[in-house]
């Protein structure tokens, strides 16, 4: 599996209960997480939870007084899986504290405190941001949902809701894109969804290979992908490559970076420089913290 695993796992403040586990754990808001752009493959209980698909197993999250009840997976499952998806081995509270040296950003963390950037699969993460261009997140999410129950393998069903795992990319390769665009919705995205899985099959990406490249040696890698520009392939960078440096520029992003921090219309690729000189090695972390902030409060809208 082509994922972001770390060496070394410290112990977390986690325990079981008849009711699921019980994690207490600093820099930690299932909405926070769920709901800053990072992701498709979730949904939003009645109940307040959050449930997701990662590596075929269903995840419930539902914020509670003081700590998070994790349900529909096993203690040894969360520390094997889930430990490195909720990035848990990264110390936010140290990444905020240095970020915070803007007040801008103090304010933007401090809003959006729970976030962790997740560490996703990078097949999925691939076609999930070749769908993400030029959409629109509902959009986005019916797509993969879609994508999931018609070619994925059915997990089981959960508070009502049928759950599948997203297909692998020798299923992908096979189906015909007229067929994903008339049932997902992916309009001219379908070709390159196919191609894209195709180039899988024939391991043109090979995760623990490209560890060793430079950002700009993976980011012009990522470019050769049929669908994949600047803003995607940063986007699979920063969520399934763990280049936190990474920092994608949208047109949402773009309006926010230019009300608070560059004061006036700059281009896209601009941005992106701005970001790397202002934020650094920290510049992914940023990104989210300023998406979430600037989309819930429409700056620049």
């Amino acid at each position: 599996m082509m994922r972001y695993i770390t060496d070394k796992k410290r112990k977390l403040n986690i325990k079981e209960s008849p009711e699921g586990l019980i994690l207490r754990e600093d820099s930690f808001k299932v909405d926070h997480i769920f709901e800053c752009g990072q992701c498709f493959n979730f949904r939003k209980n009645d109940d307040g939870s959050f449930t997701a698909v990662f590596l075929g197993k269903i995840i419930n999250l539902l914020e509670c007084d003081g700590y998070t009840l994790v349900r529909n997976v096993s203690f040894d499952d969360f520390y094997d899986i889930f430990y490195d998806y909720f990035d848990l081995g990264t110390d936010y509270g140290a990444i905020k504290q240095a970020l915070s040296e803007s007040e801008i950003l103090k304010e933007a963390s401090d809003y959006g405190y729970g976030i962790r950037i997740l560490n996703q699969e990078l097949f999925e993460t691939t076609i999930s941001f070749i769908i993400s261009a030029n959409n629109q997140i509902p959009r986005i999410k019916k797509a993969v949902r879609i994508i999931s129950e018609r070619y994925g393998t059915y997990l089981g069903e959960y508070m009502g809701e049928k759950y599948y795992s997203f297909p692998s990319p020798e299923v992908l390769a096979n189906v015909d894109p007229l067929e994903l665009r008339e049932y997902a919705r992916v309009g001219f995205r379908d070709v390159r969804i196919v191609e894209t899985a195709k180039a899988f099959v024939d391991g043109f990406l090979n995760f623990e290979d490209e560890k060793t490249l430079t950002d700009k040696d993976l980011h012009n890698k990522l470019n050769n992908l049929p669908g994949i520009g600047p803003k995607v392939a940063d986007c699979i960078m920063l969520f399934a490559y763990h280049r936190r440096e990474t920092f994608p520029v949208d047109v949402w992003i773009k309006r926010v970076m230019e009300t608070l921090f560059i004061g006036k219309e700059v281009p896209k690729k601009q941005v992106d420089n701005y970001a790397r000189e202002i934020f650094g090695d920290l510049a992914g972390y940023a990104q989210q913290y300023l998406f979430y902030y600037g989309r819930e409060n429409a700056i620049g809208k």
